[in-house]
């Protein structure tokens, strides 16, 4: 039958118990086939292998259920304790973080030899931080009881987090701040950076008026500084 790509509506994001259906099914048993001694973990990281130029954000990263994988998202495995790990997830996912990879990006495909290349921190960078980043990244990821798994790894054992747009915004600009502090980028810089992301500063402009990502940003940068 036809299939279904549409994006999720706010309720449906805000429906703990609505989970994504999959186009194509892979044996359970083959999925964890592949995994055994590589990843023991009930719950998968990695990122979008497309970027574009007329995409929102360049690097794109994910976490989500252990379950089959496509080529298109390449899947990251990690020795690493779990709080470091989401601290990288973290990472992967700033505002600081994507700039630079824009400037390595020549083409479409984000391969595992470019992604090697990118300026991760290293696990030594959040050691003060740690509680400060596992705390927001959770909530933001579980929304919803497939993720169930990743919060107990994780050590929380309520049940899923809200999904509450303004929440959310704040979250992510609280992370944004920390690592452009992390990364050592001084505050007229943080305000340049902002500004050679053109779509998301549209996309506030027209919902809000102004470039609020920007101006939140810095201002818990300051906060936090």
């Amino acid at each position: 039958g036809k299939v279904d790509s549409r994006q999720l509506t706010l309720a449906e994001k805000q429906d703990p118990n609505f989970v994504v259906q999959p186009q194509y099914w892979v044996p359970k048993a083959e999925v964890d086939a592949r995994l055994k001694g590589r990843w023991d973990k009930q719950w998968l990281i990695g990122w979008r292998n497309i970027c574009r130029n007329t995409d929102i954000r360049t690097t794109i990263a994910s976490i989500g259920p252990r379950t089959g994988i496509v080529h298109s998202f390449p899947i990251l495995f990690s020795n690493k304790k779990n709080n470091e790990i989401i601290c990288l997830y973290a990472n992967l996912s700033s505002f600081s973080f994507d700039y630079a990879t824009r400037q390595k990006m020549g083409g479409t495909n984000m391969t595992y030899n470019l992604f090697e290349q990118f300026p991760v921190l290293p696990p030594s960078a959040f050691t003060l931080h740690e509680a400060y980043i596992s705390e927001r990244v959770l909530e933001l990821v579980y929304t919803a009881v497939d993720m169930e798994p990743f919060a107990r790894d994780m050590g929380y054992a309520g049940p899923p987090f809200a999904w509450d747009p303004a929440r959310r915004f704040t979250l992510r600009c609280e992370l944004d701040a920390l690592f452009f502090h992390l990364y050592g980028i001084c505050r007229d810089d943080v305000a340049y950076i902002m500004d050679t992301f053109p779509i998301v500063r549209r996309h506030d402009e027209e919902s809000f008026g102004s470039y609020r990502t920007k101006e939140e940003i810095l201002r818990v940068y300051d906060t936090l500084k």
